[in-house]
């Protein structure tokens, strides 16, 4: 009996360790990628001559192509590390880019705009990476049962964690003089570096608790592994026959998470565009961080009740009505609105989408499939982003960009429809059988 509460309490620790590397990175996400480096890099660039438009332009550009980088490494190197049994180490070399890109933000000011580019381009390379590796471990953190409620948890601890730092970061840029920082120019500078300092604190428990899965059945320590991982990728795409569900869910996804990943990239630039303030924009954003706490664990109470199907369906119709409103966008109330909306369903559908995923795939292949996944959200967050710009250069405003979201996620829907997740999840125990990881 004790030792089975040893091992009960054991894997609560290791879920929850897991769980904290998303309230350590979702800082990243709220802080520099969502709320405060959008708008402070338009002022910057403001300040070398360019636009509100142009700067807009530029940010959507160089976000596509950090994505697309991303998205053409993370397969072959989730294949390595599958084979070699090296998940946590890519985990973490990625890792160290992204909190060392993220930090070095503090040095950007008036005019430094192509800096500024490089310096979020290799962080968010970095960020992206992580995530890769950092998901695929859901599958052997997680038992079965209880993998959407894990997710759920990951979500909402990240909502809540990045919504605590950026609370402090809106005072340093609001009211500076309490931090004894001397403008709020530099409040918002020092709080980049404050984002890297709280990513690198409360990621050591995933570091230290969770276990590196079990390398390959065949691995053979005589073989190269990066032939090995290009090997065992090529046999992925031969076999895909086999996981014709799981391909359908990445289609299904791609689609619905172009537009998710468009609002959340582009949403604050867009913003100080049509005249915003970076408080309302910040304000707006810090209420959708906590918004989204209880709504998070209530799509995983959900998805106990009614499958994870279902509430996916239901945070993508809120989407279609948030991508409408965007469109007639006009004051600082609306964008609070908006904000709401979006704080109701975004970390649920992220949360249960990641899950569904994990359930269909085979353990011994999680991070290659991961990969695959993550590809799906990165060419996502290339065309939104890629969109958004070539329609604002065009036409001069982002409205229609924003408007033309809804077509991701209807199609998005009627894929999803057709996904059969319960064959999905059998072919993937099959596999974990065969491998000895049921």
């Amino acid at each position: 009996m004790r030792a089975k509460s040893n091992a009960s309490h054991t894997h609560a620790q290791v879920v929850n360790a897991w769980c904290m590397y998303d309230w350590a990175n979702s800082a990243y996400a709220t802080t520099v990628m969502a709320a405060m480096l959008p708008p402070y890099f338009s002022s910057v660039a403001q300040g070398a001559g360019f636009t509100g438009t142009q700067a807009s332009s530029m940010w959507g550009y160089v976000t596509s192509l950090t994505m697309l980088v991303i998205a053409l490494l993370a397969p072959v190197l989730g294949a390595i590390a599958d084979y070699t049994g090296s998940k946590k180490k890519f985990m973490f070399g990625f890792f160290v880019v992204a909190v060392a890109f993220t930090s070095l933000l503090i040095f950007i000011g008036t005019g430094d705009w192509l800096l500024c580019l490089i310096f979020f381009a290799l962080a968010g390379i970095g960020n992206a990476g992580a995530n890769v590796f950092y998901d695929s471990l859901l599958p052997h953190v997680a038992h079965p049962d209880e993998i959407d409620q894990v997710s759920a948890k990951g979500y909402a601890l990240g909502y809540l964690g990045g919504g605590l730092l950026l609370v402090v970061n809106l005072l340093m840029f609001t009211y500076p003089g309490w931090f004894g920082i001397p403008t709020e120019d530099w409040g918002v500078r020092l709080s980049f570096l404050s984002v890297g300092l709280w990513w690198m604190v409360f990621s050591i428990p995933i570091f230290r608790r969770v276990k590196e899965p079990p390398r390959a059945s065949d691995y053979v320590a005589t073989v190269n592994p990066v032939r090995a991982g290009f090997q065992r990728l090529g046999h992925t795409f031969r076999d895909l026959r086999r996981y014709k569900q799981l391909l359908l869910f990445l289609i299904a996804f791609w689609l619905y998470a172009d537009g998710i990943g468009t609002i959340m990239k582009m949403a604050t630039i867009y913003g100080t565009e049509i005249g915003i303030g970076m408080t309302d924009l910040v304000g707006a954003l810090l209420l959708t961080q906590f918004v989204g706490v209880p709504f998070t664990f209530l799509f995983g109470w959900l998805a106990r009740r009614l499958g994870t199907k279902r509430p996916i369906f239901l945070a993508l119709s809120v989407y279609v009505l948030v991508s409408i409103g965007g469109y007639f966008m006009a004051e600082a109330w609306h964008f609070w609105l908006l904000a709401f909306m979006v704080g109701l369903v975004q970390g649920g559908s992220q949360a249960l989408s990641r899950s569904l995923f994990g359930s269909m795939t085979p353990k011994a292949r999680s991070a290659e499939f991961f990969g695959f996944f993550d590809i799906s959200s990165k060419f996502a967050g290339i065309a939104g982003p890629l969109l958004f710009g070539v329609v604002g250069q065009l036409t001069g405003t982002s409205r229609l960009s924003i408007v033309s979201l809804v077509v991701f996620f209807v199609v998005g829907m009627l894929l999803l429809r057709l996904v059969d997740e319960k064959e999905g999840i059998r072919v993937a125990q099959e596999e974990n059988r065969a491998a000895g990881l049921a």
